[in-house]
């Protein structure tokens, strides 16, 4: 290339860039940049251009007022990140180079990739021409043969304009749906289009939960043939014990149906990231936001593919590398058997739009596991297994039902083993043995018995009779549904509005496999949710605030299934088939109508300022102290007094600031501990902390031993 033939290529971050300059030979680093071989190549630092705050379009709305409202810009502001206004100069200043003539877009090929090039490129004013990079695999192959095939970037207009009217619907509804019901509740509430339909769910899911009812159902059980089976559910008892006095005065039960077949298991689909996210929820106990993370981090690492898809099969021209890349990974994990390669149960173009279903790469037969961060080596464990098992044999499980007719009541029993474990062989090998999730509680029986029970069906003939041994009746009641897991919630999100929308819909749901991770945090971070359970299982579950914020809520805000209108609508912007115009319409009457008619709920300060706890007496002014989210504090907002909950004091110690630690501290003034660890020599001691407060009411903790020892520290809190 001559000097006046330089291309511009903008990746969207570092790491990206530095992939991408090494294979077209842009190997000189510069401040904020990288050049050679006719390019330069830099990069911008998530998002450089954000839309601005609305004191930018008039001052008056510096201040929160129902009447200055709705907010809807007729041109909308940009403003650039404060943090990130250095690398953005340097964009501006390699744009207007005379030397560049062209710009090669090589942010992530997505929605938001898109965003984050066009805003960027139009806040320049650029008019040069660009191409775009599209590519859904960091290695070195793939970024070279996707340079050999840039695309017009034209092409990729609609799928920019569906980003922008994600972005500025997500303002409108935002922005003024949080100022709405901030004034008129007195307090901040914020509301946003897929963060409050989401929460809702988990709100309404709680709700069930709580309101539900147990109702007492009954079954009776025979043993016959050493074989013990079930009647059907009675909801009366008396029905059932009726049935149980015969029983006991008959003396055999007839073999009315035995029905031995062989079913198989498909081989299971490719991951998307959404059904990535699950079954590492499931298994691993990971957030859906640390499973992104850490396949984001294996595919800048070029181990994996783009993970932002919710596409879960791959493109026919990917058919001809899937056997070598199969072989190469079943070695790699030490799997000396055949490995069968059926690639067309994976290949399918038209379930693949912008990306292909997440998998490993070829790079991982020489990658060092050991050297990759726990999360990733089990992520990258998951994805693997997922590719083999896809292409697998199906798996054969025999499955016999058995049927006794007794006293006029048909009594069943049902027995499975894996006769061929197929696809299911590989899988274990790599990831162990996982429960069948799909299995209901009914099916999930004692596998242990199955051998035995076999050889008890073996021996019986149809319409024979069997002596009858031990009728007896079993109680239960029925049970609510679960709490949401974050495996369990992402399933929800994916299907939400699914029965109100026609059978071909593209993209059913709310939020799309890039978001719905982040909006769980969002409703986690801001105290809308919060995880409860143990280390291997939690649930989400909302909290006062959260259930309040929902209690307010008109149904246009918190609907899954406008929402999820509302995300098909978008994918049809993206597509040509629906005006970024009229979508932007729709998402304005509604805010302007929200605004007019909404009526504030009666009474609803008893929902939002639930009675807090007194735990105690301030020891500075001598008012109560009540428990709020982080920490025990004194009532009075002229002081200063507080007990952090998170304790950095008490942390040093292995210990925790409790309820009733701080009310024994209010208490007595001290609190003795017991098995307290020192993180120098990893001792355990017994002890006890004093408490007072000094002249700017903090808490001020003393260690007294009983040889008279004692260390100091101040009752500060960790920083969030």
């Amino acid at each position: 290339m001559s000097e006046k033939n330089i291309k511009l290529v903008i990746a969207e971050k570092p790491s990206v860039a530095q992939s991408i300059a090494k294979v077209i030979g842009a190997d000189k680093r510069e401040d904020g940049y990288l050049v050679g071989n006719g390019y330069i190549v830099s990069w911008c630092v998530g998002h450089l251009v954000e839309l601005a705050s609305p004191e930018s379009y008039d001052e008056k709305y510096e201040k929160w007022r129902y009447d200055d409202l709705p907010i809807l810009p007729s041109q909308w502001n940009y403003q650039i990140a404060a943090a990130t206004r250095k690398q953005f100069s340097i964009l501006k200043k390699l744009m207007e180079r005379e030397d560049v003539e062209g710009l090669v877009e090589a942010t992530d090929a997505g929605r938001e990739g898109e965003l984050i090039f066009r805003l960027v490129y139009n806040q320049v004013k650029c008019k040069k021409p660009f191409e775009r990079l599209w590519i859904s695999s960091m290695e070195d192959q793939a970024i070279s043969d996707g340079f050999s095939n840039l695309r017009n970037g034209r092409e990729y207009d609609n799928l920019y304009q569906a980003a922008l009217c994600r972005e500025r619907a997500d303002w409108i509804v935002g922005m003024n749906a949080t100022r709405l019901f901030s004034t008129l509740y007195g307090q901040t509430l914020n509301v946003g289009r897929v963060m409050t339909p989401t929460l809702a769910m988990i709100v309404q899911r709680e709700a069930e939960i709580e309101g539900f009812k147990p109702e007492p159902i009954y079954r009776l059980s025979i043993s016959c043939g050493g074989i013990t089976a079930l009647s059907d559910r009675f909801e009366n008892k008396q029905d059932a014990e009726k049935i149980l006095n015969r029983l006991k005065e008959e003396k055999t039960a007839q073999v009315t149906k035995i029905d031995p077949a062989d079913k198989q298991e498909k081989a299971p689909q490719l991951y998307s990231l959404t059904a990535l996210q699950r079954d590492a929820n499931r298994y691993l106990g990971f957030t859906a936001q640390q499973t992104l993370d850490y396949t984001q981090s294996l595919y800048e690492k070029k181990l994996v593919t783009y993970p932002r898809t919710d596409s879960r099969f791959l493109t026919e021209d990917m058919e001809g590398m899937i056997p070598n890349l199969a072989q190469k990974m079943a070695h790699k994990f030490g799997f000396t058997k055949n490995v069968q390669v059926h690639a067309e149960q994976v290949i399918n173009n038209s379930k693949v739009s912008d990306h292909h279903a997440i998998i490993p790469t070829v790079n991982v037969a020489d990658a060092e596991f050991g050297e990759l961060p726990s999360g990733e080596q089990k992520v990258l464990s998951l994805i693997t297994a997922r590719l083999l098992a896809a292409l697998g044999d199906a798996a054969v499980r025999n499955e016999v039902d058995v049927e006794f007719t007794c006293a006029d009541t048909v009594f069943r029993a049902k027995t499975k083993n894996i006769r061929e474990k197929g696809w299911r062989e590989i899988q274990d090998w790599i990831i162990g043995s996982k429960a069948d999730s799909t299995d209901s509680e009914e099916e999930n029986e004692d596998k242990r018995g199955n051998a035995e029970m076999l050889a008890c069906i073996a021996a019986m003939t149809n319409g024979r009779s069997y002596p009858l041994q031990n009728p007896k009746m079993e109680e239960g009641k029925t049970t609510p549904k679960k709490h949401f897991t974050e495996d369990s919630l992402l399933s929800a999100m994916e299907r939400a509005g699914a029965d109100e929308m026609p059978e071909e819909t593209e993209r059913k749901g709310i939020g799309t496999s890039a978001t719905r991770a982040a909006t769980i945090e969002k409703l986690v971070r801001i105290g809308f949710v919060e995880r409860k359970g143990n280390k291997k299982t939690k649930y989400l579950m909302p909290t006062h605030k959260g259930v309040a914020l929902i209690t307010v809520m008109p149904e246009q805000i918190q609907s899954p299934s406008m929402t999820a209108e509302w995300e098909q609508k978008l994918l049809d912007v993206e597509k040509g088939n629906f005006q970024d115009t009229e979508f932007m319409s729709e998402i304005e009457d509604m805010i302007t109508d929200l605004v007019k008619t909404y009526k504030v709920i009666e009474d609803a300060e008893v929902l939002m300022h639930p009675a807090m706890e007194e735990i105690g007496i301030c020891p500075c002014c001598g008012q109560h102290v009540i428990e709020r989210q982080k920490g025990y504090s004194c009532e009075n907002r002229g002081c200063n007094f507080v007990l952090w909950k998170q304790n950095r004091f008490f942390e040093a110690l292995g210990k925790k600031m409790t309820k009733q630690t701080a009310i024994k501290l209010l208490t007595d003034g001290k609190v003795a501990l017991k098995g307290c660890k020192s993180k120098k020599t990893g001792n355990t001691y017994d002890t006890t902390v004093v408490m007072t407060v000094d002249e700017n009411q903090r808490a001020i903790f003393e260690l007294n031993f009983e040889k008279g020892e004692a260390k100091y520290g101040k009752g500060k809190s960790k920083k969030n």
